[in-house]
C-alpha cells in the first residue's frame, strides 16, 4: 500500500467509521472538510492507489475500505516500524513506553507483558 497524505488519512479514517458512506458523509465527518470536489478527488486517488472501493448506489456511489481496519493498521504499523525503527519492533515498543504522556495502568501493564510472553512462544 502507499502512504497516505494527511487529507487521505482524514477521508480513510471517516471511512473506517462509518464503514461506507457518499462524498457528502465523509464531508460532514470531517472536521474543516474541502469541497465535494476535493473529497471526489480524494477519493478517487484512494482508489487508484488500492484504499477505497465503491459500489453503486442509484446515481450516487457509496465508499468503502478496500480491506479491513486491522489489516490497514498492521500495513502501517510495519511501514513505521520499517521507515523510523530501522525495522526493529523493540525499538518502536520503547520508543511508545519512553512517551511522557504514557500513563499505563496495572491493568494494562499486565496485558502487555502477558502479550510479550505469548509472542515469545510463539518464536517472535
Amino acid at each position: 500500500m502507499n502512504p497516505l497524505s494527511r487529507r487521505e488519512r482524514q477521508i480513510m479514517d471517516a471511512l473506517y467509521r462509518l464503514r461506507s458512506a457518499t462524498v457528502a458523509e465523509i464531508m460532514e465527518a470531517i472536521e474543516d472538510s474541502p469541497s465535494y470536489s476535493a473529497v471526489r478527488a480524494t477519493l478517487r486517488v484512494l482508489e487508484e492507489k488500492g484504499h477505497v472501493v465503491h459500489q453503486e448506489d442509484g446515481p450516487r456511489y457509496l465508499y468503502l475500505p478496500a480491506q479491513a481496519r486491522e489489516d490497514a493498521r498492521s500495513a502501517a504499523l510495519d511501514h513505521l516500524v520499517e521507515t523510523f525503527f530501522d525495522g526493529s519492533a523493540e525499538q518502536a515498543l520503547v520508543a511508545l513506553l519512553r512517551k511522557s504522556d504514557l500513563e499505563l495502568t496495572d491493568a494494562q501493564a499486565r496485558q502487555l507483558s502477558s502479550e510479550i510472553r505469548r509472542a515469545r512462544r510463539e518464536g517472535r
